[in-house]
């Protein structure tokens, strides 16, 4: 049994997602110019089409996100934009409001949106029953959790294994509305779990003061990706539509390299057992050596695989602070010695973090060894931690050295009399150039194929042409100009043809009732989030983590407990029957 593994990668725009096919995505996931839950990242059907035909061009597929709430007025809106985009050639639509299915829709693929809150084997099975060829689960799940989900339905199974991970479940979360009027169902949400908050109790005490309480780290699952596999998950999933071009780059190089060793490592002779494999077509060639750790990031975590971890929050890194340098050994004017092992740049831009937590930064203007100056080191002093979140370096050695993706093609010459055919395939597709032969006869036949065979065997744009098969009866003599136009025009033709191909139809069938399973809503609700992240356990005053005991005389702070920010005031409830966090109006 073949299982395509697929590697699926952010586009903010088009470019983005052709470098993201071009350092090894399967698949890119992309907004039109509405309803695609984030309103920062919308793009033309122009542009997409154009990404959509290099996208194909791999065997490599395009996600549209239409993946908000729809008010009333908009689902002919969003209709007539879906057709537009599967004229322009995307392959998938990602939903979240259900009223969609109601609607007629495109023929093809359909998966359902984290958005739709997927994390249970009941609500699967619900999403499943509507006709969606892939639901897109929740990230704060366990490995056992996935497992019973791949237990209960039949589709694809795509989970995110890298990037932001937002702190109330997917499409429930309603702080940003409820705070700021932006609603995250809506594609504006204004983030306000990475402002900073005071923690208080009943008694108005401050517990915390001034932290990023609701800021989780960032997922980087690379080292659970057997363990994935194994529970069923067959899409992985990169996050970050706002985020550009570098950080794509770069972590889709990575998670290309963590994959296809997988695929290597994985390789058995068991006839009976899975074989895996890419989901697209092409390797890669030469370019930089990623590196996640010098891209956006608040630090990293393996979220909850593997069950409640010892800390989720970033605490000091709601913002990017980048790899971990060392610390500040002393502060002499504009001058920061920093004990580091690694070599820093002008150019770089740096993180400094102090014992309370709070962030300062500036650009490194001149280093010299371990010591930089900066233009303002007012705040910095010894003992504070350094990030880089910049390596100018690196982000030049994104930009210039580019991997090349490159398509294997078989190439078959046959000549007979004066009659030549040559055929070139790649990815199941065909294309041959015919023409009369009245080449002079070889007089040196061995040299002759020789030449053939060298000049044909050449790149021509993203081709690499093997020589499958020569028959040639008489041989004859080529000028080399020949042979290479012969290969380029056939690369031209191959080019447009694997462009072009047809996608696979998936018809859908209206599902009127479908509208009545949505769970999330226009209107903000009294719970705002529901968590697996809960500040009580990162204080450790979690009952479960530290249970009472007889005798015990500990004061603890006494609920409710209340998240202050500005004339914002939120209640905290705990669900720990189910080890979750409530964050109430």
């Amino acid at each position: 049994m073949q299982i395509a593994l697929e590697l699926l990668a952010p586009a903010r725009n088009a470019d983005i997602g052709i470098a993201a096919i071009d350092c090894g995505a399967d698949a890119v996931y992309i907004a039109g110019p509405a309803f695609g839950a984030r309103a920062a990242a919308g793009n033309p059907v122009a542009d997409i089409a154009r990404l959509c035909r290099y996208a194909h061009l791999y065997g490599a597929k395009v996600h549209a996100t239409v993946n908000t709430l729809l008010q009333d007025g908009e689902l002919e809106q969003a209709r007539t934009l879906m057709w537009d985009l599967y004229e322009a050639g995307i392959d998938v639509f990602i939903i979240q409001d259900l009223q969609l299915l109601a609607l007629d829709l495109p023929p093809v693929e359909l998966h359902a949106s984290t958005q739709t809150a997927i994390r249970t084997p009941q609500r699967a099975r619900e999403l499943a029953a509507l006709g969606f060829s892939r639901l897109v689960l929740e990230r704060q799940l366990t490995l056992e959790e996935i497992r019973a989900i791949r237990a209960a339905v039949d589709c694809d199974l795509e989970f995110f294994i890298h990037g932001a991970l937002c702190v109330g479940y997917s499409g429930e979360c309603y702080l940003s509305q409820h705070l700021t009027g932006r609603s995250a169902n809506r594609g504006v949400c204004a983030q306000a779990c990475r402002s900073r908050y005071d923690l208080t109790d009943a008694d108005g005490r401050v517990l915390v003061r001034d932290r990023t309480l609701l800021s989780p780290r960032d997922l980087r699952f690379d080292r659970y990706l057997p363990q994935l596999v194994e529970a069923g998950i067959t899409s992985f999933k990169i996050e970050g539509r706002l985020k550009n071009a570098s950080y794509v780059k770069n972590v889709v190089r990575h998670y290309r390299q963590v994959i296809d060793a997988f695929i290597a490592s994985s390789v058995t002779t068991d006839a009976s057992g899975p074989h895996y494999c890419r989901a697209s077509a092409g390797h890669l060639e030469g370019g930089f050596t990623p590196d996640p750790d010098k891209t956006f990031q608040r630090g990293y975590s393996g979220g909850f695989l593997d069950g409640h971890p010892a800390t989720m929050q970033s605490v000091d890194a709601a913002k990017a602070l980048g790899e971990y340098l060392g610390d500040v050994v002393s502060v002499r004017g504009r001058i920061v010695e920093i004990r580091t092992d690694k070599p820093m740049a002008n150019g770089d831009g740096l993180s400094f973090v102090n014992r309370e937590g709070e962030v300062t930064g500036g650009r490194a203007e001149v280093v010299q060894g371990n010591r930089v100056t900066l233009r303002d080191p007012a705040g910095l002093a010894s003992g504070m931690r350094v990030y880089r979140n910049l390596d100018i370096r690196f982000e030049r050695e994104l930009e210039k050295n580019m991997p090349q993706r490159v398509l294997d093609v078989k190439l078959e010459w046959r000549s007979e009399g004066e009659k030549t055919c040559v055929t070139a395939s790649s990815q199941g597709l065909v294309v041959e150039r015919r023409f009369a032969d009245d080449a002079p006869v070889a007089e040196k036949p061995v040299a002759a194929l020789d030449n053939l065979r060298r000049q044909l065997g050449k790149h021509s744009g993203p081709f690499a042409f093997m020589v499958d098969a020569v028959e040639a009866d008489p041989v004859r003599f080529y000028s080399p100009a020949f042979l290479n136009q012969i290969r380029r025009d056939l690369a031209a033709d191959l080019q447009e043809k694997l462009e072009l191909r047809p996608r696979k139809e998936t018809p859908h069938t209206p599902r009127p009732d479908a509208a009545s399973l949505n769970r999330s809503t226009l209107a903000v609700p009294e719970e705002l989030l529901r968590s697996r992240c809960c500040i009580r356990w990162e204080l450790g005053l979690c009952p479960k983590q530290h249970p009472a005991k007889p005798g015990m005389t500990t004061a603890l702070p006494r609920e409710p407990l209340y998240l202050v920010n500005q004339s914002n005031r939120l209640r905290l409830a705990f669900d720990c029957k189910n080890c979750e966090m409530v964050v109430l109006s």
